[in-house]
């Protein structure tokens, strides 16, 4: 029995796009909605703090520590999932800290997690590393959540998203979303072979190389595959990532994250985040203007959240109206 606190709202809904493919005319295309898995605005996270905790709760720990950056949906959710079971939570975030809490690191204020600022992200895992020796030298008994919650652990909660789509008789040609940490990549790559999944998984990157994303999310999906029982291989030609989309850099909207924002949002009234699933539903919209997919398939955007990111400051006036003034490019 592999440990799990059942607390995110599953199984979360798949809805058709018809509007959004009649404009593209592409593909069929799906949408499952993680955006509405319930903890603090909801996200792909919340399904691995699922098992994240409860292994938290099995090693006795009362303090979670993680890292991300300012506007980070994981440290959002990490710090609801702290609040709701009675941990501390103390976060290390990365950049240029906002001169005004809003979005993301608003919530993380309200949920009560203590931040640990860091300029520069190159210093992020010493940061990380100092902090959680720090809480254990002065007695606490601290338990270190992946950056995006991506471990063995957590990559469960993507390995059992798929058995969930199977449940839901969903069976698309492809699933699309956005990759980074690869926690979520890992666990739809396991999910798809543990569970039967025929499609393509398609990870679009939001900043990190194929190479690198191959390297890592074989090795992750490999490791995580012993909570199944045997041990399960999976090589570089298991992942399937394309990194076209992420060279303007983390966190850096372009016109084709804007533009993809603004078309799910006029097509269907769905809100997208910035950052990760506008850059994923960007590269997916251009795979399907130069015909990756074929007209006959069905294409399903795994939607993980992250909206609360629009309303931060430093992405609100990019997204606006005022932003197609030319005298204010994106």
């Amino acid at each position: 029995m592999i440990p799990r606190i059942r607390f995110a709202h599953l199984p979360t809904p798949v809805e058709e796009l018809p509007r959004l493919s009649a404009v593209l005319g592409g593909p069929r295309i799906l949408v499952k909605r993680d955006d509405l898995t319930g903890l603090a605005f909801g996200g792909n996270k919340t399904r691995k703090l699922e098992f994240l905790i409860a292994e938290a709760r099995e090693q006795g720990a009362d303090v979670l520590i993680s890292a991300g950056a300012f506007q980070s949906n994981h440290c959002r959710q990490t710090a609801a999932a702290a609040a709701k079971f009675g941990f501390d939570c103390i976060l290390v975030l990365t950049g240029e800290q906002p001169g005004t809490a809003s979005a993301n690191f608003l919530l993380d204020q309200m949920f009560g997690a203590k931040i640990v600022a860091v300029p520069d992200r190159k210093d992020r895992d010493r940061v990380l590393r100092e902090t959680h020796d720090r809480a254990a030298s002065e007695g606490r008994r601290p338990y270190l959540v992946p950056y995006g919650g991506s471990s063995p652990t957590g990559a469960m909660g993507y390995a059992f998203a798929v058995e969930e789509l199977m449940e839901q008789h969903v069976r698309p040609d492809w699933i699309v979303f956005g990759t980074s940490s690869g926690g979520t990549h890992a666990g739809l790559v396991l999910g798809r072979r543990v569970f039967g999944f025929k499609g393509k998984i398609l990870g679009i990157s939001i900043d990190e190389p194929v190479e690198w994303l191959q390297a890592h999310i074989s090795s992750l999906a490999s490791e995580a595959s012993t909570r199944f029982g045997k041990r399960m291989e999976f090589t570089d030609s298991d992942v399937l990532a394309n990194a076209d989309y992420c060279r303007a850099g983390y966190g850096v909207v372009t016109t084709a994250e804007r533009q993809a924002v603004r078309l799910f949002a006029r097509t269907e009234g769905l809100l997208l985040d910035p950052v990760y699933t506008g850059r994923a539903a960007a590269g997916m919209i251009d795979l399907i203007k130069r015909g990756h997919f074929r007209k006959d398939e069905s294409v399903l955007f795994w939607h993980t959240g992250g909206q609360p990111a629009l309303f931060a400051d430093k992405y609100a006036s990019l997204m606006s109206d005022e932003a197609d003034d030319p005298a204010n490019p994106v």
